[in-house]
């Protein structure tokens, strides 16, 4: 059976495993300590506290909402 191909947001997260060298799962502890603010903020959040670039951060954001029921 072939794979399925990963798309969406959760398609960049191999590559911001490679870029930052952390794991999703520790990316998506760190939106716990933020998880009252609004979506933007928590991507200003990732970009400023860790210099982590828009396109990375609105994925990883976009994923935890989509799971948190946000």
């Amino acid at each position: 059976m072939a794979e399925r191909k990963v798309t969406g947001p959760a398609s960049y997260f191999p590559s911001i495993e490679k870029k930052y060298g952390k794991s999703i799962q520790y990316w998506m502890k760190e939106l716990e300590k933020v998880r009252s603010l609004a979506h933007m903020e928590q991507v200003a959040h990732l970009k400023e506290r860790f210099s982590m670039g828009h396109g990375h951060a609105n994925a990883i954001v976009a994923v935890f909402r989509q799971k948190n029921g946000r």
